[in-house]
């Protein structure tokens, strides 16, 4: 929906119930039809409570008669687009037409139908709104339902693909419990409520759908917990454990997915059964509230961590996808070559199975594009490096430079390294250079072996740029004449030599110091330890000499001398 002023009378209407959650009245555009949720188990009496609610919200002195006639009935619910809410949030106002809010429904490309917009700010000033508490929590777990409805069915092609062939005697016992809770749920939905006999079907299954949605949570923990162990300091073991565990990482994944929608929908008929036998009783009325608030907790909480979970799996086998392969004597080696192609087969496939549900969990970063700063004499083909660095990055990062330098791995010591080396030094130290990566973000220098990068994905440093202390750029000290950047972080001191065949190639480097040099700072914490550690020394110096002098017996002639006195 976008802000506009535009006075076309409109006859659809969005009322914000719930945040991100609206009853949409009126005629339904076409190309929203696909989205809108169907109210499923919101009993009848609820959705007459709804419109009749909410049309005497709209119902003002104000409001012409177009938006009146459209409350005459709700059509159903739809999820605002996390943009729409992110404009109401920063304050945005919509032009104000016939008692409510004008906005423009927006599809890409064009513009569908004007609506009005009624916020759930109004719903929640009313003074009849507190009429709908009930009717609200049934219309959020309608909501949750679809939420885990929709993730199990972007993801229904496992269950021929991976699934029967792992653990088949568990998912036959978690199937039969989703099909009892979803002919159930069907069963309400065409009713339009819950009646006895129908709950007396799946009443009993509480215990056994707790046990279900338990294992497989305890199972996706377990998953979470191996990689979580080793944290990012041991890459090569997490990515060991995921590879390995990727066909059960997929099956517990989607079996919990399964187990949530199977709980959820017993909830929401629980809910449902009720508001059938309470509709006046304020007891049933909060019990029906608690269920909606706590199934709401369980489900942000297991989809959180399942979204991490295959998020990282995502992630892994990605990057295994995309490398390019080993080159050199390894490639040469036919036992080396046939591993790394059944790998990257193997990862291809179970990537083709599980990045329907991990976009849905989480959407896809877009492929990386080269950034402005390139460090890299020549024209080198940056694809390879992109399309793996890509996996690295976190949610919203941005990738600011991209280098190929010489780190040297000898680090010595900080007046040698900033000061520059003697030729004996440095032709040391040059023996022991590596092709480095460098990937600068906005939060983060990234460092990697260039072999080891494209061959196993392995990322060698990983600094915080709040870390970056100081950094210089000079011509290297030494025969090479080469350009070097000196980064100083809190905890180490590195130094990069870069090729500069051009004065473009010079200039990139530079842009590369400058970027760096942005993050230069000491916090005073640091400081401060600095200069109680300078203190301290001084102290402890001056006391050694005293008590020294104090102390010391005099020796030689002048002993003599004074033993004679």
């Amino acid at each position: 929906m976008r802000d506009t002023s535009d006075s076309t009378t409109a006859s659809t209407v969005l009322a914000e119930v719930l945040p991100g959650v609206a009853v949409v009245f009126g005629e339904v555009p076409a190309e929203l039809k696909p989205e809108l949720v169907d109210f499923g188990i919101v009993p009848a009496v609820d959705r007459e409570r709804l419109s009749t609610v909410l049309a005497s919200i709209g119902n003002t002195a104000t409001v012409a008669g177009n938006l009146g006639n459209a409350f005459a009935g709700a059509q159903g619910l739809y999820r605002l687009s996390d943009a729409t809410q992110a404009l109401l949030k920063t304050g945005a106002t919509l032009a104000v037409k016939d008692g409510a809010n004008l906005g423009t429904l927006m599809f890409p490309g064009r513009i569908v139908a004007q609506a009005r917009f009624i916020p759930v700010t109004a719903l929640s000033a009313a003074q009849t709104a507190a009429a709908l508490g009930p009717a609200l929590a049934m219309v959020g777990l309608q909501m949750q339902l679809s939420e885990v409805t929709g993730l199990v069915r972007t993801n229904i092609a496992l269950t021929s693909q991976v699934l029967t062939a792992i653990r088949n005697e568990q998912w036959s016992e978690l199937t039969g419990l989703v099909t009892t809770v979803d002919r159930a749920v069907d069963q309400a939905r065409k009713v339009e409520t819950v009646p006895a006999s129908l709950w007396d079907s799946v009443a009993g299954a509480q215990a056994a759908l707790d046990k279900q949605r338990e294992l497989y949570r305890r199972n996706v923990r377990g998953h979470v917990g191996q990689i979580g162990q080793s944290g990012q300091s041991d890459t090569r073991r997490n990515r060991e454990y995921l590879q390995t565990n990727a066909e059960a990482i997929v099956f517990d994944t989607y079996a919990l997915l399964s187990s949530l929608k199977a709980w959820a929908g017993y909830q929401a008929l629980r809910a449902g059964r009720a508001r059938a036998v309470g509709r006046d009783d304020a007891d049933e009325a909060r019990f029906v509230e608690v269920v909606a608030r706590d199934t709401r907790a369980e489900l942000d909480s297991a989809l959180t961590e399942t979204a991490g979970l295959v998020a990282s799996l995502t992630r892994e086998l990605s990057i295994v996808a995309e490398l390019p392969g080993r080159d050199g004597l390894s490639q040469s080696l036919p036992g080396k070559r046939k591993d790394a192609k059944a790998a990257r087969q193997t990862s291809a496939r179970l990537l083709e199975a599980i990045r329907p549900l991990a976009d849905a969990l989480r959407p896809p970063a877009p492929p990386l594009e080269a950034p402005d700063v390139v460090c890299a004499p020549g024209s080198p083909d940056l694809g390879p490096y992109l399309r793996i660095l890509r996996w690295f990055l976190e949610d919203g990062e941005t990738l600011r430079v991209l280098g190929f330098a010489d780190q040297l791995d000898a680090v010595g010591p900080l007046s040698a390294i900033l000061g520059g080396a003697k030729d004996k030094l440095a032709a040391a130290r040059d023996r022991t250079t590596a092709k480095t990566l460098v990937a600068v973000t906005d939060r983060r220098v990234l460092t990697a072996r260039t072999n080891a990068f494209l061959e196993q994905g392995e990322i060698r440093q990983d600094i915080p740029v709040d870390q970056v202390r100081y950094v210089r750029a000079a011509t290297a000290q030494d025969r090479s004449a080469r350009l070097a950047i000196d980064l100083v972080t809190r905890d180490e001191s590195i130094r990069w030599l870069f090729r500069a065949d051009t004065d473009t190639d010079t200039a990139q480097v530079d842009a590369l110091a400058a970027v760096l040099a942005e993050s230069m700072t000491i916090p005073d914490a640091e400081r401060d330890a600095l200069r109680r550690r300078g203190r301290a020394a001084i102290e402890a110096g001056g006391k050694g000499e005293a008590a020294g002098t104090g102390a010391a017996a005099p020796s030689g002639p002048e002993a003599t001398d004074r033993d004679a006195e």
